[in-house]
């Protein structure tokens, strides 16, 4: 049985698309940006007919689409063929991408080829996780043309390294690497970067640091440019504890479509993320 769906030039009618120069007047402006995880077709169209500003397609699929306990086992192969199908149905959201773990890292070479493969199947800007040695890598993206998206903080693809999913920036020391790290990836050409779960206080620190780049918060506080959460998280479908940062905007929703314009006008309007519900 054939599904039908609008045509695509309707789905975000009224909208022109977000480009990387439209987030960076948002951030100097002091809008607030909104992202969430996408996977697939369906849910490409009903978030960007909502006005997200960005969607990710996060090696989190591996986790909430694929059934793994952590985001390593998820290739460069999968995530392109994730990346089409949110591609597809896109009219005007930011499409950003995950590098996955082992697709980058072991030469400059290694990560233009899978950045590159990625923008063919249609993301616009590519994310990879950590600081120190990825500025090399942010800086051979940036050289070619490639808009990079840093992530620091909880950084899943290290999990083991970190001893789990735990807060990041606590300390004075670790505060001041985050800082560090996030000098050096913004020098080597990093448009945007995601800082997450670790203290209000210490995002903030961060984003007084490199004041020219747009941060994205998930589990960070409210000072970031904007915010990003896992999709099947804010809509209550992941089982299980949620993180303290997650809100499930499903609750008294009148259904999905409803739940993820709260969320953007919840971002938006600022009253998410609350401090005190969901800041460390």
């Amino acid at each position: 049985m054939m599904s039908s769906h609008p045509v695509r030039e309707a789905a975000s009618a009224g909208r022109k698309p977000v480009t990387l120069t439209k987030l960076r007047d948002m951030h100097l402006q002091a809008e607030p940006i909104t992202m969430l995880t996408c996977y697939d077709a369906t849910f490409a169209e009903v978030l960007d007919e909502a006005g997200l500003d960005c969607l990710l397609v996060g090696d989190s699929l591996g986790m909430v689409v694929q059934g793994h306990s952590t985001t390593l086992p998820v290739t460069l192969e999968q995530t392109i063929y994730h990346t089409q199908c949110v591609a597809r149905r896109l009219s005007a959201a930011w499409l950003v991408a995950d590098l996955p773990f082992g697709s980058y890292g072991e030469t400059v070479e290694q990560v233009v080829r899978s950045a590159a493969a990625l923008m063919k199947a249609g993301a616009r800007m590519i994310k990879l996780e950590g600081g120190g040695w990825t500025a090399e890598c942010v800086r051979a993206l940036t050289e070619r043309g490639i808009p990079v998206c840093a992530h620091l903080g909880l950084t899943p693809q290290s999990v083991h390294a970190l001893g789990g999913y735990r807060i990041q920036g606590r300390t004075e020391t670790s505060a001041e690497l985050l800082k560090r790290q996030a000098r050096e990836l913004s020098d080597a050409g990093a448009s945007m970067l995601v800082l997450e779960l670790m203290p209000s206080s210490t995002a903030a620190e961060v984003g007084r640091e490199v004041p020219e780049i747009v941060t994205i918060g998930i589990g960070a506080g409210p000072s970031t440019s904007g915010q990003v959460l896992v999709l099947h998280d804010m809509l209550g479908l992941t089982r299980g504890r949620l993180p303290r940062f997650v809100r499930n905007f499903m609750a008294g929703s009148a259904g999905i479509e409803a739940a993820v314009r709260s969320y953007v006008e919840a971002v938006k309007d600022r009253s998410f993320p609350d401090p005190e519900l969901h800041g460390y």
